[in-house]
């Protein structure tokens, strides 16, 4: 995400989620109950940002680090995130940390604490169709 010669760079497993105040149904019709909102167990919002996913170690590495890049010109690789911006994601509220940026409040949230993702049935299609292609 940049703005104002800023960039807010999110790292590992983590997205940056623009949230949605608490109304019992979502902007994407989801419907949270009011125990849910009452004590803030789950929240919703859209992603704008994502992090690269888990770093995968270097098996061939056997230094105390084998996830650090070496200076042997190898890329990092990481384990793909299922998320991905313009998704809209519910998650366990928290497990996410408020920051601000640019004086817009965000939430940054573990992958591992979303608990649903609502996609455009037409991106999920073309992800599908590329991710066949790959193979």
């Amino acid at each position: 995400m940049i703005r104002k010669n800023k960039r807010l760079i999110v790292v590992g497993d983590r997205v940056l989620v623009k949230a949605e105040e608490g109304d019992q149904r979502t902007k994407v019709g989801l419907y949270l109950p009011p125990s849910a909102i009452d004590n803030q167990a789950v929240q919703g919002g859209e992603i704008v940002s994502s992090g690269p996913g888990l770093a995968l170690p270097d098996l061939t590495d056997q230094s105390e680090e084998p996830w650090r890049v070496s200076g042997n010109g190898r890329e990092a690789r990481f384990v793909p995130m299922q998320a991905v911006p313009g998704d809209y994601a519910l998650f366990f509220r928290k497990a996410a940390v408020e920051i601000t940026f640019e004086n817009e409040l965000y939430l940054v949230v573990p992958q591992s604490a979303i608990l649903a993702l609502v996609r455009d049935a037409d991106e999920e299609d073309d992800d599908e169709h590329d991710h066949y292609e790959e193979r």
